[in-house]
């Protein structure tokens, strides 16, 4: 008989209530459970339950409950200093990856996972899923959707909103349904943070 749990980072079509995977899976989202039970005086707690949870936990990760996960998180990687705000969806039937200093606004869905067009498949109930890649120093806004397969460079800044159906290069502001590419990051940025409100970078200087 077919490993089901073995397609589950391939690609391939799948049952995804197997119950090799349907058991570790559980395992995953009682931690989760318990986080999203937790109080936000419980600083410690939490990060201990992150790096139980997730695939792996740079430092300074933080993620507001409550945290939603297909897995658990446990195929989730984050980077150092991570910052989720609540209601982080992440479908990671399969790997999901986001660099350091990302930051993800409220009600973010990041999902791997699809299922086949032709009705016959789907009635079976298959699946195959999709790793996300998403790069250091980002801004994803919120509301946000990303969809199965998709890679964002560093330092892209994604609209609220918006649903990412196609890779995004490195150092561009990208918006809308479908999401697309509005400018690159330039000068404009290194002189205003909002509209006509200048940076005073001898504030914030290292």
């Amino acid at each position: 008989m077919t490993d089901m749990k073995a397609r589950l980072h391939t690609g391939e079509l799948y049952y995804p209530n197997d119950e090799k995977i349907a058991k570790e899976q559980v395992v995953y989202q009682d931690l989760l459970c318990e986080y999203n039970l937790t109080k936000p005086s419980e600083g410690r707690k939490r990060t201990e339950l992150l790096k139980k949870m997730l695939g792996s936990c740079g430092e300074g990760v933080y993620i507001e409950a409550p945290f939603y996960s297909n897995f658990g998180g446990h195929h989730c990687h984050f980077g150092k200093l991570v910052y989720a705000n609540y209601n982080l969806t992440c479908v990671d039937d399969t790997h999901i990856y986001i660099g350091d200093y990302t930051m993800l606004g409220p009600n973010v869905t990041i999902a791997t996972a699809g299922h086949p067009i032709l009705p016959s498949l789907r009635q079976k109930g298959l699946q195959y899923n999709m790793p996300v890649h998403i790069g250091k120093n980002c801004w994803i806004g919120a509301g946000a959707i990303i969809m199965p397969g998709i890679t964002i460079g560093d330092n892209v800044v994604v609209g609220a909103g918006s649903i990412v159906t196609k890779d995004l290069p490195s150092n561009v502001v990208a918006v809308g349904n479908p999401c697309r590419i509005l400018r690159e990051v330039g000068e404009h940025d290194r002189e205003y943070y909002f509209k006509n409100r200048k940076i005073n970078m001898d504030e914030w200087k290292d």
